[in-house]
């Protein structure tokens, strides 16, 4: 591993600790996030990490630019990965069916896999979050097998159900609010994924796990899941 700092703004840096995507930087990850915000302490503004970055936005009247990459150089220096496991586990029931999750029959396809099989592959793996984004509480996690992998929708939707679990390449996710969306949805779960009154906000942060758990329909309504098709939602 060999850091690289890269300049976004005049009050903004770029550290790059990995060029490839992958579940075991994970580790590194951690551990820089938590010297940076050791090291920056209250200069730090914001902190945030991704799949092989970490993007450092620093108060520039308590810092200047100089000094900046001197704390991360200090911050990294003789690094080493936190512990695995350290992160939190959560197990996010699915409803895994056709009314929800249109794209199930596209997967199986494309896979030559049948519905039950994409589902089982899906479910039997435990997924890293990477990173949070694109919507308050939404956790980009892999690595999904690589026979589901599965390019985005050309055409996104305009609205998505909040819950709707779905896959974009090598990535999964579920969506913990009503919002437009490319991915291909494959299950809904009930599991609240953002909520204001939680510290934190979002259910899941980077460094967490999560394993999907396919639940029946029965099931799915007695914790609360909204069956409404995607179609009468749109």
């Amino acid at each position: 591993m060999k850091p690289r700092i890269e300049v976004v703004a005049i009050d903004c840096l770029m550290v790059r600790l990995f060029d490839v995507i992958a579940e075991d930087n994970m580790p590194w990850m951690l551990a820089a996030t938590r010297r940076l915000r050791e090291g920056f302490g209250a200069a730090l503004v914001d902190l945030v990490p991704s799949y092989t970055t970490l993007m450092v936005h620093y108060d520039l009247l308590a810092l200047s630019p100089a000094q900046a990459r001197e704390l991360i150089s200090l911050a990294l220096n003789g690094l080493q990965p936190e512990p695995k496991g350290s992160g939190q586990c959560h197990v996010l029931p699915v409803w895994y069916d056709l009314t929800v999750g249109p794209e199930l029959t596209v997967l199986a396809q494309r896979s030559g896999l049948s519905v039950e099989e994409v589902i089982r592959r899906h479910s039997q793996h435990e997924y890293q979050v990477f990173a949070l984004g694109f919507a308050p509480g939404f956790a980009f996690m892999g690595l999904v097998d690589e026979v589901l992998a599965t390019p985005r929708l050309n055409t996104p939707r305009k609205r998505i159900a909040a819950g709707s679990v779905g896959i974009a390449e090598r990535q999964t996710a579920a969506y913990p609010v009503v919002s437009p969306g490319g991915w291909n949805l494959i299950g809904r779960t009930p599991a609240k994924l953002f909520d204001r009154a939680r510290d934190g906000y979002s259910l899941m942060q980077p460094g967490d796990t999560v394993r999907f758990e396919p639940v029946d329909h029965a099931e799915f309504i007695h914790l609360d899941g909204d069956d409404t098709p995607l179609e009468a939602q749109a």
